[in-house]
């Protein structure tokens, strides 16, 4: 991947990642699952490795980097509490 092609995957990232933070808001599990479809694909692109970046272009990356975990956190934030629900309710009561 080129610098431009890597900067490019990130972004594509970021801006899923912020749509999926808003479905996972407004409770749009379905949403949420084909954005995170699409995340993965946009993602597997950099298992065929990537171009360093520097200077501005690595701290673009920083930024976007920094998005990414923070709509992840948001994501999970709503998601993980509801898992811990399910599981519950779906364990054998002892």
């Amino acid at each position: 991947m080129t610098s431009n092609e890597v900067l490019a995957m990130y972004e594509n990232i970021a801006a899923l990642s912020s749509r999926m933070a808003v479905a996972a808001r407004e409770g749009d599990w379905d949403g949420l699952a084909r954005l995170e479809t699409q995340c993965a694909l946009q993602a597997s692109a950099a298992k065929s490795g990537v171009a360093p970046l520097a200077g501005a272009e690595r701290k673009r990356k920083i930024d976007l980097l920094k998005q990414i975990m923070a709509n992840d956190r948001a994501v999970r934030d709503i998601t993980e509490p509801w898992m811990g629900q399910l599981d519950r309710a779906l364990s054998p009561a002892h």
